[in-house]
């Protein structure tokens, strides 16, 4: 009863495979990491994904400009 034992290991691999090539797919880099660019300057539109990082840029990036009030109460 060898094959028995066989097609189930053979399908077992199978199950696999597509469950892998599923998650594959499933994850694209490009798309999580624009999801996770959440705050918008109001300057120049970079996008950033910390209300942390936003204050850093802004402070660099647009000294002249005047501090949105989301911003200044972030350390």
């Amino acid at each position: 009863m060898a094959r028995g034992q066989q097609k189930i290991q053979s399908q077992q691999k199978a199950a696999k495979r597509q469950q892998d090539k599923k998650r594959q797919e499933g994850h694209d880099q490009k798309a999580a990491a624009q999801k996770a660019l959440t705050h918008v300057c109001t300057v120049c539109k970079a996008q950033m994904p910390d209300p942390k990082t936003h204050r850093q840029h802004f402070e660099n990036k647009h000294p002249k400009a005047p501090l949105p009030e989301e911003l200044k109460d972030v350390v």
